[in-house]
């Protein structure tokens, strides 16, 4: 596996554009973008676990659960179509066929759609259909054509996050890209997160379900910025088969080593966002190892990496490690607190600071130059088994 340039437009037959179409005219950044596969894609996609759902997310709901394929995403922000009631279902469908009127062939189920900002507020449709025909006028496959999607979907986000890797499947070189935007009201089963993924590999539906959803509860699930579950979240990948690879219809080798190329992906994005959480300075990873099974040690993980007192803590440099404990102690796994192990980790180095429930003769000064670094990792050792998970997050400043 290698990591390429580019983003969502490195696979084959992808096109994308983003650019300022005046969502809010306040603002002045690009605001809405485009990503179109030159055939029919097969399409999967996880949503949010909050009540309140966005009109967009049920829109791309009810077309991922029911098609086998799509042509395209669009996406703004700004604004996020969320409890906007039977207007906002509406104005799913006019943004979606304010892309597909330009295509032969294409409807608006073919088309998903995806916002992010401000809740309550309706769309501007007038600019959203006047910003569909400028995208599909500038749709490009460069790696130019990328930064600008990945930069058109960002709200209170710093930088944009993109990725793209390459893999040989049966001697074909198979490629995926990935973009995402993320920074607030980011908690574990996602947050006001949006992930578009693209891929030229040919794959069954089944398996591309089986293989985004298998990997989203150890990456983008992983995640914390704020404890907040948000109205929007969404990942949709889009297969086009143009790689040419023989189709993945099994889970055999082939499977297995697009399954885990995603999985890349998707940790890099997950990263991306908890290293951007808003006012962060730094990515805060807690690794659990030794726990009884693999429920707890996300129990432990994603407790350590919620705590309120730790995150601050990790902000102000300050090696608390009962902070840890503490949070392992009420997330509910089952261990032993008297035989825990806890070690700090980053760039400057490595330091065992908690040796079977009790702290080390540890140095002060080494423990703060390790928190002073970005990131910043927790190591913790329940020794209840052989159970590992990871979570990711951002100190509280």
């Amino acid at each position: 596996m290698i990591k390429i340039e580019g983003g969502v437009t490195a696979p084959k037959g992808f096109k994308a554009a983003g650019l300022r179409a005046g969502v809010k005219p306040t603002a002045t950044k690009k605001d809405m973008a485009l990503i179109v596969s030159e055939c029919d894609a097969v399409c999967a996609g996880t949503f949010t676990l909050n009540k309140v759902k966005a009109a967009p997310v049920k829109w791309d709901q009810a077309i991922v659960d029911t098609r086998e394929t799509v042509r395209a995403m669009v996406a703004n922000s700004g604004v996020a179509n969320a409890c906007t009631g039977v207007k906002g279902m509406e104005n799913c469908r006019i943004m979606a066929e304010a892309v597909a009127k330009h295509y032969d062939g294409m409807v608006a189920e073919d088309v998903l759609v995806l916002s992010t900002g401000v809740i309550g507020a309706q769309l501007p449709m007038d600019v959203i259909c006047k910003g569909a025909d400028m995208l599909v006028d500038a749709l490009d496959d460069s790696v130019q054509a990328a930064d600008d999607a990945a930069n058109a979907i960002l709200t209170t986000d710093t930088r944009k996050k993109e990725i793209a890797v390459q893999i040989e499947i049966d001697g074909t070189t198979v490629t995926i890209g990935g973009m995402c935007k993320g920074a607030g009201m980011i908690h574990p089963n996602m947050g006001t997160m949006l992930g578009f993924i693209t891929t030229d590999v040919a794959i069954n539906k089944e398996l591309l379900v089986k293989a985004l959803k298998g990997n989203i509860d150890d990456t983008f699930n992983m995640v914390s910025v704020d404890g907040d579950t948000s109205t929007n979240d969404t990942v949709v990948i889009m297969a086009n088969g143009m790689a040419g690879n023989k189709l993945i219809d099994k889970e055999d080798e082939s499977f297995e080593k697009f399954n885990q190329a995603l999985y890349v992906i998707n940790e890099y994005l997950a990263k991306s966002i908890a290293g951007d959480g808003e006012g962060a300075t730094k990515l805060f990873e807690v690794q659990a190892y030794g726990a009884a099974t693999k429920e707890d040690a996300k129990l432990l993980s994603k407790a350590v990496v919620c705590s309120s007192l730790t995150k601050a803590a990790v902000f102000g440099r300050d090696a608390n490690w009962g902070r840890i404990l503490c949070a392992m102690g009420y997330s509910g796994a089952e261990f032993d607190p008297e035989v825990v192990d806890i070690t700090l980790k980053s760039e400057a180095g490595e330091l065992a600071i908690v040796k079977d429930g009790v702290a080390t003769d540890y140095s002060e000064e080494f423990a703060t130059e390790i928190l002073s670094q970005n990131p910043v990792i927790a190591i913790v050792d329940a020794k209840a088994g052989a159970s590992s998970a990871t979570a990711w997050g951002c100190d509280l400043t």
